[in-house]
């Protein structure tokens, strides 16, 4: 029997991109969409959020956001190495800077400008269908545990059987941490609230929208909630592919 949350494609085992072409058009995914970065210095623990804010191959050059917290750039200016790690539709992009990076300003920012990698790691690991919600489908959610003094409530952009992308109004950053599992994490989905411990992988505040988008990933899930997310999951598949067809007449 076919299991409808596994996509055809499926994941692929992981690759090493060595041709410039390759190399520069996964980076560009990753400045368009503005996946954000995780960073880290070789033999330190701490992890650091950035972005790419700008490729540019006649230069062989990469602009990267400022890292945030700071202290990174303490590490910088040593001159340490670092490795970047990033997530764009269930593709993990990964290479390492072992050279001095510069930093600089770019349009009135602090950024970094550093060499584009000459082999990028690519893994395709996503094998669950992600269905996106409309905005008749709202789900109310809630991110809360021990490491937050108080509650989070938000809205559910997107859910598959293993993660979901989230929306807070204004700036939730404030006491999140990439990274960290919150065992509280509840979804209203139509047939019930559903409740487990998620890990937060990304999280971004847009300041023109004033809205915090959030990536979260279902942690040691009990049997029960994860078929309550199947079935949600599969109930949006199926209304998505009923709209698609009803749209050919």
């Amino acid at each position: 029997m076919s299991n409808p949350f596994i996509e055809d494609d499926g994941p692929q085992p992981p690759k090493v991109l060595k041709t410039p072409v390759e190399i520069v058009a996964n980076l560009r995914q990753l400045e368009q969409n503005h996946d954000p970065l995780i960073v880290t210095f070789h033999e330190r623990n701490q992890r650091f959020q950035s972005y790419v804010i700008e490729v540019d191959r006649q230069k062989n050059r990469l602009i990267l956001d400022e890292m945030i917290p700071n202290d990174a750039e303490r590490f910088l200016q040593n001159g340490e190495p670092f490795r970047i790690e990033a997530f764009h539709e269930g593709v993990r992009v990964a290479w390492e800077c072992l050279q001095a990076v510069q930093i600089a300003e770019h349009q009135g920012s602090r950024c970094y400008f550093c060499p584009i990698p000459q082999e990028v790691h690519y893994h395709q690991r996503r094998n669950a269908f992600r269905a996106q919600l409309k905005q008749s489908e709202q789900v109310k959610v809630e991110l809360a545990g021990d490491k937050l003094r108080s509650a989070v409530a938000g809205q559910l952009l997107d859910i598959s059987a293993t993660g979901c992308k989230l929306r807070f109004p204004g700036d939730a950053t404030h006491g999140l941490q990439t990274g960290q599992v919150y065992e509280g994490f509840t979804a209203q989905l139509p047939f019930g609230a559903m409740t487990t411990p998620v890990e937060l992988r990304y999280l971004h505040y847009d300041e023109k929208l004033n809205m915090t988008i959030a990536g979260v990933r279902f942690y040691r899930m009990s049997g029960l909630e994860q078929r309550q997310v199947e079935r949600f999951v599969y109930q949006l598949q199926r209304e998505a592919r009923r709209y698609d067809n009803d749209g050919l007449f």
